[in-house]
């Protein structure tokens, strides 16, 4: 069984920056898929960013390129989503997500989930 906790969220302006993490605990990463996803009041939960244990390779939604940077640190089993240039559309609740296929986990398919976190940007 996998955990994921998520934190970092909060209310920011628009422009601003905010980092997430998500601290996961209970197998070994070497071969996980991790993500973040986000959904909005009234929304469908959308991916943002997905990146492999293995290599670090990332894949971004296009609303975020550019502005999104996913990054992990292996040694203390954390993802980490630096969000800069945050705009009101960026408000949401963002998910953690971890998946052993890169390829289902970027689908939504996510084999476990942390709890979310608030983001909410003010404009």
């Amino acid at each position: 069984q996998v955990q994921l906790v998520e934190s970092g969220g909060g209310l920011v302006q628009a422009g601003g920056s905010l980092r997430l993490s998500c601290a996961a605990s209970g197998r070994t990463f070497g071969t996980l898929a991790m993500g973040w996803f986000r959904q909005a009041p009234g929304k469908e939960r959308d991916l943002v960013a997905t990146i492999n244990w293995i290599g670090g390779s990332t894949y971004y939604a296009d609303s975020v390129k550019g502005r999104f940077t996913i990054s992990r640190d292996n040694a203390k089993n954390t993802v980490y989503l630096q969000m800069n240039s945050l705009k009101p559309e960026d408000t949401a609740v963002y998910y953690c997500a971890a998946n052993s296929s890169p390829v289902r986990l970027r689908l939504g398919v996510g084999d476990y989930w942390g709890q979310g976190t608030q983001v909410t940007v003010s404009s």
